[in-house]
């Protein structure tokens, strides 16, 4: 039975639009990158003059799309996973996850590339964590022989390596054709969606 409308996820993708309308109409889509896009080598000193705190720009990302086929598809993981989550965990559950999820995808992007000088653009990051805490609430899990405990750990892991196996496949093809994929950046925030969802759920119903 559904409760009230998943407004987070909603009010998520509304501010998400209107940022790529604003910007596409004023033509900065690369001059926002650099100013608001997160730029792992910016850790090791570099400066880019006009660009947002450093500490901010893994949620600035999420505002900044590279075409209308970047945001569409991040829209609509973000209205179906979100909405799903939202029913289970609550808006402000919704809103810790994809926070919690663009610092994760920021903090793999410069692990795997620490003195990398392009943008990493896109809330890809911030709705792998909305998809790994869907995987976790709604995924079937197959009866095991294990401990309830071990074997809820046991899927956590499962899921974590067949996403993050699809994803650097993602990552390998997009090379060969030229287009950067931000991988890494999709494997942390799912990791921390796959991490949080349980907990958040406990924290919402703490009480009942």
């Amino acid at each position: 039975m559904r409760t009230a409308t998943p407004r987070m996820a909603m009010t998520l993708g509304m501010v998400t639009i209107a940022s790529y309308v604003i910007i596409s109409s004023l033509n900065m889509r690369d001059g926002a990158a650099l100013i608001g896009g997160f730029i792992p080598a910016r850790i090791a000193g570099l400066q880019v003059i006009g660009a947002l705190p450093l500490w901010l720009t893994p949620l600035s990302a999420t505002l900044l799309h590279a075409g209308m086929l970047h945001l569409g598809f991040n829209l609509l993981m973000l209205f179906y996973c979100g909405r799903e989550d939202e029913v289970a965990l609550g808006a402000p559950g919704v809103l810790v996850l994809y926070i919690c999820g663009a610092y994760a995808a920021a903090v793999a992007q410069y692990i795997a590339g620490p003195m990398s000088v392009t943008p990493m653009i896109g809330a890809s990051g911030a709705i792998s964590a909305l998809v790994g805490a869907y995987a976790i609430l709604y995924g079937r899990r197959l009866p095991s022989k294990y401990p309830p405990e071990v074997a809820r750990w046991l899927h956590i892991a499962w899921l974590a390596v067949a996403w993050i196996a699809v994803q650097l496949l993602l990552g390998l093809a997009s090379r060969t054709e030229g287009v950067a994929i931000a991988a890494a950046a999709h494997i942390g925030g799912f990791l921390a969606g796959l991490l949080l969802a349980r907990p958040l759920l406990r924290w919402r119903y703490r009480k009942a």
